[in-house]
């Protein structure tokens, strides 16, 4: 429990799992473009590849929001 509490670790997910691999793009990037675009070819396995990268994401807004109603 305390990790996900701790900003300096969420930030690292962030910026880690989050955005692997960088080149050509972020790859959480890509996946969220192609949601937007109407994620015409998504197959699961692209649904689930989106979930895991952009959980660390979901945990730091999580943490903001959290922060902001000082339930932390």
């Amino acid at each position: 429990m305390k990790l996900i509490n701790d900003w300096k670790f969420l930030l690292m997910a962030c910026l880690t799992l989050g955005l692997a691999p960088f080149v050509p793009e972020p790859h959480v990037w890509g996946k969220l473009r192609w949601v937007l675009g109407g994620a015409v070819g998504m197959k699961p396995m692209d649904w689930f590849d989106l979930l895991m990268h952009g959980f660390p994401f979901l945990l730091l807004i999580r943490f903001l929001i959290l922060k902001m109603l000082k339930k932390i």
